[in-house]
């Protein structure tokens, strides 16, 4: 079962080389189809490789969390639907938070919280967020508070993944960190291409980021209930 599930894998790299190969040659017409099919193939990977955890939350959250990307992605393909893909990753991240939140041992134990020492562990991210949109904010204009929206649940999505740290077995807590600081990485970049400099590398930085990230997030998933 494992080797034909990861047929879907190996589609999602072809694709995913392909979509990065049309955006850095500036095919754009040929992103029309490229783009779509990643996070398709994820997902496949994903459905068939969690069986195990069929009909669960965490099961149903990074499902829908690949699918609001997946429909970010298509919508972002046209510039004059930026907003509404926002939107859709803004789901996504949603989706991401409560789906890391699960996929840790004992996810909703009430414990003492030393709210400095969080500060300072989480610090790294804000001052990432910070910078990104220091940079953009003379540009953002009427998308200003969407913008904002946006950065404080993506904040919160990175964060949430830091959180797993000791709550899950290492491999699946570095996978999935590292995925989150990817995602946040790919949406500076992307923030800071539309809003303060383009930059003619900008799309292959973005989606390969991007595509890592959703792929470390995968598998650092699926790979929470095997043991440390």
């Amino acid at each position: 079962m494992k080797n034909r599930n990861i047929i879907w894998l190996y589609l999602f790299l072809i694709v995913s080389i392909l979509d990065i190969l049309f955006t850095a040659n500036g095919e754009r017409e040929f992103r029309y189809y490229s783009k779509p099919l990643i996070l398709v193939m994820l997902w496949l990977y994903f459905f068939f490789s969690s069986k195990a955890f069929n009909g669960t939350l965490l099961r149903k959250t990074i499902s829908s969390a690949l699918i609001f990307s997946w429909l970010g992605d298509v919508l972002l393909l046209f510039p004059n639907l930026f907003l509404y893909g926002l939107g859709a990753f803004l789901m996504a991240h949603i989706c991401y938070i409560i789906g890391f939140k699960v996929a840790q041992h004992n996810p909703f134990a009430i414990g003492q919280v030393n709210f400095i020492r969080l500060f300072f562990l989480n610090l790294p991210i804000y001052i990432l967020a910070a910078f990104t949109y220091y940079l953009i904010r003379g540009g953002l204009g009427e998308m200003q508070i969407p913008v904002v929206i946006y950065l404080i649940v993506i904040v919160m999505m990175a964060t949430t993944a830091r959180e797993r740290f000791r709550k899950t077995n290492s491999g699946s807590f570095w996978q999935v960190m590292i995925g989150a600081i990817l995602f946040l990485i790919s949406d500076a970049v992307l923030a800071i291409n539309m809003f303060f400099k383009s930059f003619p590398e900008s799309g292959v930085i973005v989606m390969g980021t991007y595509i890592t990230a959703q792929l470390l997030i995968v598998k650092g998933i699926l790979t929470h209930s095997k043991p440390s």
